[in-house]
């Protein structure tokens, strides 16, 4: 699993991002900018990107620079490598226009990225063969249903694993989106709508990624928290809205049974913690959708108390109480929670509550 969040800095927006990049510590690691963006163009143009990599560099950022053949000409350097040095770059993600002999001998001196998306197998063993360190960054998708399915981004993504080459992808922010369309800048479509957390897990989880940048400018302090969390600890946090006097099982730590069947996952430790309390009285018997945490009650005889996340909707049942739910945006953490893994309930961010809520 990676062990960061990577972020994605733009020199338009930069005066706006750099105190939410001070407030997390980068703890080395990576920032993806580009350096081709033709509207961020100007005569000064040169002197605030240096201005902006070597701030970069004091917080403790490794930079990823996104650059093309034209990139050196236009800060008068002879060559890409020449420029990565004088910017202090920690890697290059080469844009089309780079041959596979000139990506060779620049993954040869320093990390260098290309295009998961038409990279093919035998480029990928020659880059691999080349550096020490090659990644492959699969692209973001800025409009509506463009994004990569799942298919495609599981296979892809193997291929070139086998190749030998890291992968990245990028996932949504929820705070500052990038402009003209504001619509996030997920690889995957099916996170367009998701937030950072659980778009963050999916893809370390479901699809094996060895790196994850957000792509949007914004990604609010809540959401990078649960996400250092999970980093630093491999324990996943779970935002559920938990019914009055449930409160007590938030920061709980729990394992998904082994045994968890595809429809739910099983909090193996729940028993012990209903059996402190006495039998489980009926409360809340309603339907089940995707996402509902429930328990148990006394009607389900040594069951009582055993607290389920439901995966695939099931219907009311009188031995069973709904205690909680997860909002849509962390319905993919429910997909993330492996048998044996473990997990956490923690308070959801503030939002309105509608009148019919837990």
């Amino acid at each position: 699993m990676p062990d960061f969040l990577g972020r994605s800095v733009y020199l338009t927006e930069f005066e706006k991002q750099k105190a939410p990049l001070a407030a997390h510590p980068a703890g080395g690691a990576p920032v993806f900018i580009s350096l081709h963006i033709g509207e961020e163009f100007g005569p000064d143009y040169p002197a605030r990107v240096r201005a902006m990599c070597g701030w970069l560099r004091q917080q403790g950022w490794r930079i990823l620079a996104d650059v093309s053949e034209l990139t050196a000409r236009q800060f008068g350097c002879d060559d890409i490598a020449a420029l990565a040095g004088e910017l202090g770059l920690w890697g290059l993600r080469l844009d089309d226009g780079f041959t596979l002999e000139e990506a060779c001998a620049l993954a040869a001196a320093m990390p260098v990225a290309v295009n998961a998306s038409t990279t093919t197998p035998a480029e990928a063993a020659a880059l691999a063969a080349a550096g020490p360190e090659v990644i492959a960054i699969h692209n973001f998708y800025p409009r509506p249903e463009t994004g990569l399915d799942p298919d495609f981004l599981r296979e892809s993504t193997r291929m070139l694993q086998a190749a030998g080459l890291k992968v990245y992808a990028f996932i949504p922010g929820d705070g500052q989106l990038r402009g003209p369309l504001h619509a996030g800048l997920p690889t995957l479509e099916a996170h367009r709508a998701a937030a950072p957390l659980a778009a963050f897990a999916d893809l370390a989880v479901n699809y094996g990624m060895d790196g994850i940048f957000a792509g949007d400018p914004g990604v609010s302090s809540y959401e990078l928290e649960l996400i250092e969390r999970y980093c630093a600890t491999g324990v996943l946090p779970v935002p559920v809205r938990l019914a009055p006097g449930q409160e007590g099982l938030y920061g709980q730590i729990f394992t998904c049974r082994p045994d968890s069947p595809r429809w739910l996952v099983r909090y193996q430790e729940s028993r012990k913690y209903a059996a402190a309390g006495g039998p489980v009285e009926p409360a809340g018997c309603g339907p089940r959708p995707r996402g509902t945490v429930t328990m148990d009650n006394r009607f389900y005889g040594r069951y009582s108390g055993e607290i389920q996340l439901i995966r695939e909707a099931l219907p009311a049942d009188e031995r069973v109480n709904v205690i909680g739910r997860l909002d849509e945006r962390y319905l993919l953490l429910a997909d993330c929670i492996r048998r044996g893994s473990r997990f956490e309930m923690v308070r959801p961010p503030e939002r309105k509550e509608p009148a019919d809520a837990l």
